[in-house]
């Protein structure tokens, strides 16, 4: 009878240790997913921010314009346009696009060279690089 429990004893304490140094090997939360860089993901993390901070903040700089994506792009280059607000048909006054992995920015159009357009650029780089929040 002495001997099975010392065995019981010697197996829930194995089970034990065992259970302590497996719990101990664990890290305190997993790693974070690695933030993708395609060309597609770039441009959707730079069109959230934009839509958030420049148009529905209500920003005073950017009512006369509207944010036009398009990130469904068969030529693999997803992008936004920045359009007048009352002529959305009328050409682009700022053009942000991505391509390639990891993703190379472009931006361009007459909005960069206002006095907008610095505030636009750092938004941009923030965003695309992860970044969140407004300026």
């Amino acid at each position: 009878m002495r001997a099975a429990v010392f065995i019981r004893f010697i197996a829930t304490a194995g089970s034990v240790a065992l259970i302590g140094l497996v719990a101990g090997c664990q890290s305190a939360s997993p790693p974070a997913p690695a933030q993708s860089t395609t060309a597609l993901s770039t441009m959707e993390r730079v069109a959230l921010g934009a839509n958030a901070c420049w148009f529905k903040s209500g920003d005073a700089a950017f009512k006369p314009y509207r944010l036009a994506p398009e990130l469904n792009s068969f030529s693999g280059r997803p992008r936004i346009l920045l359009v007048q607000r009352n002529s959305p048909e009328s050409r682009p006054l700022a053009v942000v696009q991505a391509e390639g992995h990891p993703a190379r920015l472009q931006a361009f159009g007459p909005l960069f060279s206002e006095t907008m357009g610095s505030r636009m650029t750092a938004d941009i780089k923030r965003w695309a690089a992860g970044g969140k929040g407004c300026s």
